[in-house]
């Protein structure tokens, strides 16, 4: 569930003293490290940090799933289970990992939209996406005119 120390500077370390998540872990690649967030007072009974786990995991766990019904709804599905797996990680160790792979990833994708070279390519796939749809557009307007395909008689 945590790193196995109540410490809140402590990171999580293999035994073999190798990388966790792909990176060094000598400590400095991130100051807060992996582990629980929750308050001292709840970390010294080994009885009310399992309660707060369970409730934080329960949180999270709702808030995901609210974001996966947004999903195919006009919502924001997928910020909503990130919030969901940010709550997570203020408890759970596997959670941080995920998010720091899912930040680095996102942080790699802007980087790479911001390329010249991309940006080009993705500004001419979108010009010529446009022409084609109002291509179809123009063509169906001139063929079914703009009656609508339904027929309400008042």
């Amino acid at each position: 569930m945590n790193t196995g120390s109540n410490e809140p500077g402590e990171v999580a370390v293999a035994s073999d003293g190798s990388e966790v998540d792909g990176t060094t872990t000598d400590g400095a690649r991130d100051e807060r490290g992996l582990g629980s967030r929750a308050p001292g007072f709840i970390k010294a009974r080994r009885v009310l940090h399992l309660s707060w786990q369970v409730g934080v995991f329960a949180v999270g766990l709702a808030v995901v799933a609210v974001g996966i019904v947004l999903l195919p709804l006009p919502g924001p599905g997928w910020v909503v289970i990130f919030g969901g797996m940010a709550i997570w990680a203020t408890e759970f160790v596997w959670a941080q990992l995920v998010l720091r792979w899912t930040k680095r990833k996102v942080t790699e994708a802007a980087q790479k939209a911001l390329d010249p070279k991309v940006r080009r390519r993705n500004i001419t796939l979108t010009t010529i996406g446009l022409v084609v749809v109002a291509g179809l557009v123009g063509v169906y307007l001139s063929k079914f005119g703009v009656v609508m395909p339904w027929k309400i008689e008042e």
